[in-house]
Formats: structure tokens, sequence, C-alpha cells
């Protein structure tokens, strides 16, 4: 029997029998470099037996749950092309199946390192960081009842709000030296969902004393937001009508940037950039300015004479070259995709860690502008004033 059909019964053997442990695979072997590994294990949901998969990759985890059958078909696929190793415990026996650099695997068998089968984890109740138990800002959103139980039409931005903060609290914690006092300023702060929970967080669990300011030009929504802070007993947290490109704030320390479209949220950048800010957090909508001037390569064109790919394209070059003109000015960058509250039901969401400066940013940024015909972008046009 080969190494991997016998791999494959072993693991369907300890599933029947009740003598499977965990599953993991690893060593990317794959075209995508950022899948990392899988977790495997069985969990009840619902009633019904099913193996429950951690998809991590570089820069966020994915759950999947399959039945059984469907959870086996999917480690025989993975296997071999995705991942060229697999471990998987039993208490039975813990076995390893190993490709080497043709391809060609070996099964290693060992003593089993867990004698007991796990009791199977059911399916657990979330934990968030922002509770909607008494909770003012949150009920007088509309998000929440007044017994603080989230609404049947909240539930969405509920979720929202508690993923948005699960990613600020992991820069923080990547960030490691965050002022006791910062100064955050969250420009376009509209309803002000985010810059609510945000405050929340960082005082009642981070148990920081920040100075958050959100900026909106709409007088209705920040007065609406200034009355409701109070109420919520957060002291350190004010709105202000205005336009993001004439307030000149002294001091961020975190500057946070959410539906702005096209150049205000290179505005945005430019002005945590120039004040020192710590991490920098954007979700960018609307690619205008570059797309206006973007002239693809020849043998694009084929593909962006459609209108709809176009525009995609545009913002893929829009957001790689502020990725990469961020990266020239001293801060580590990531790119990913965010589901956001207003606006547009989702994002790419960059941010930025202060940290080493990129040497080979700009040449990146030159050849990219050179190889899509961008004549200007107005990020790089800010940071150069």
């Amino acid at each position: 029997m080969e190494p991997k059909d016998e791999f494959l019964q072993a693991l369907q053997h300890s599933l029947s029998a009740g003598k499977f442990v965990k599953l993991t695979l690893s060593k990317s072997g794959g075209e995508d470099k950022d899948f990392k590994n899988v977790y495997g294990r069985l969990i009840e949901l619902k009633g019904e037996k099913v193996l429950s998969f951690t998809l991590r990759y570089a820069t966020r985890d994915v759950t999947k749950n399959h039945s059984v059958a469907e959870g086996t078909a999917m480690v025989g696929l993975w296997v071999g092309h995705d991942f060229l190793n697999a471990d998987l415990f039993t208490t039975e026996a813990d076995l390893s199946l190993q490709y080497n650099r043709k391809r060609k695997p070996r099964l290693f068998r060992r003593k089993a390192s867990q004698q007991a089968a796990p009791v199977q984890q059911h399916d657990k109740k979330k934990q968030y960081f922002i509770s909607a138990q008494g909770n003012a800002y949150l009920h007088a959103m509309g998000i929440s009842s007044a017994s603080g139980k989230v609404r049947a039409d909240g539930q969405r931005k509920f979720r929202q709000i508690n993923k948005y903060i699960e990613i600020v609290d992991s820069l923080l914690q990547q960030h490691g030296q965050f002022p006791e006092q910062p100064h955050i300023v969250d420009m376009g702060s509209g309803k002000g969902y985010l810059t609510f929970a945000l405050y929340d967080h960082l005082v009642n669990n981070r148990k920081l004393q920040p100075s958050v300011t959100g900026i909106e030009l709409r007088q209705n929504l920040v007065d609406f937001c200034n009355e409701l802070a109070p109420k919520a007993g957060f002291t350190g947290l004010s709105f202000r009508a205005q336009d993001i490109f004439d307030y000149q704030p002294e001091r961020i320390d975190m500057l946070i940037a959410l539906h702005a479209c096209d150049i205000a949220t290179d505005i945005a950048i430019a002005k945590g950039v120039r004040a020192g800010a710590e991490i920098i957090i954007v979700a960018p909508c609307c690619h205008k300015q570059v797309r206006k001037s973007m002239q693809p390569p020849a043998e694009l064109k084929p593909v962006l004479r459609h209108g709809i790919l176009q525009e995609r394209q545009a913002e893929l070059v829009t957001d790689g070259l502020r990725a990469l003109l961020m990266e020239e000015q001293g801060y580590e960058t990531k790119v990913f995709e965010f589901v956001s509250t207003e606006h547009t039901p989702k994002n790419l969401m960059i941010v930025g860690i202060k940290g080493k400066a990129n040497p080979e940013a700009r040449q990146q940024a030159e050849q990219l502008k050179q190889d899509f015909g961008v004549q200007e972008h107005y990020l790089e046009t800010l940071l150069l004033e």
C-alpha cells in the first residue's frame, strides 16, 4: 500500500473507532506560499461529529467545518500537494507522512504520545472583546437593546466591531511599546461605531488612558457622538466637524482612516507619517486618481479593456504603491481584507507599524509605476512636500 493511502486509512480508522486525537499539516508545497499549515480537530456541532480545520495563512486564520467524510477527502487533496508533512495523532500510534524534494512520500509510525482521545468540543460561544451588556453607546446606536442583548438587525455590526477591535489589538501586541496615554485620531469617523468601541477597548480592556479624536465632516453625526460620549463615561473621546486636510494635530500615536474616498486615504496616511504615528490603519475606497492616468502594459490590455477589471487593477496598483511608500518611510506593512460597517461591504485594509524602512521600496514603487504607466501617485506627492 502506498504511504499516503496507508496514512489516510489510519485517519479514517481513528475517526470511526474514536481513536482520533488531532491532525496537523505543515511545510507548504503548493503555489500559495501564504498557506502555512492546517490544524484539524474533531468537534460536535449541532449534535453531529465534524472535522474542524483551522487554515493558517500569513495574515489570517480561517476555520472550516466538514463532515468526517468530506474532511478526510480534503486531507487527501492537501497532502502531497499543498503540504509536504502530515502528522496524525491517535491513541494507538502517531503517524508522520513526509515528502522529500522529489515528492516521494515516507510514512513513519511511533508510539502514541496520548493515551486517551480528547473530549469532543462543542461549538463554543464566541468571546468578544466588546460586550453588549451594559454598553450605553451600543444601545444608543441601535445595536443592542436596553437589557444588553444584541438586536437581530445589529448582529452584523456587532460582529464587525469586534473583528475590527481584534485586528487593532493584534497590532498593539505586535508593536509592544505603545504609549500608556496615546493620542489616536480617527479620520472619517462617521457614526462612531468603531471609534467608540476602540476607546472602550483601550480603556476597559487594555487599561490605557487614551485621548481619541474623531474627525467627521457631517455636523449632525459629530453632535450625536459628542452628546453620547459623556453619557457612556468616555471622557477622553471627542469629535470635530472638520475636513481631514485642515486638521493639524501636534501628535498622533495611531491614525485610523476607514472608508476615506480616493486621495483622502493618501492625505490621512501622509498626516500619520509626518506626525510619526506608531500605527497607521486605513481601509481605502474609490481609486480614481491612479485609474485616470494608468496605462497598462500591452500584454494586459486584452484583459483590462473590460472596465470592471481595469478598475480592480487600478485598486491593486494604488494600494500596492501605498504600502511601498509607507515602507519607504519606515513602516512594516500588511494588506488584507476587512469587512467594514458602512459604505462598502468589504475593503482591503492597509496597516503599518513603525519599524525599519524597506531599502528597496523606492525602486519597487518606481518599477510598478513604470510598468503601469502611472505618472503620479498622490501619496508620493504629499510625502515629498
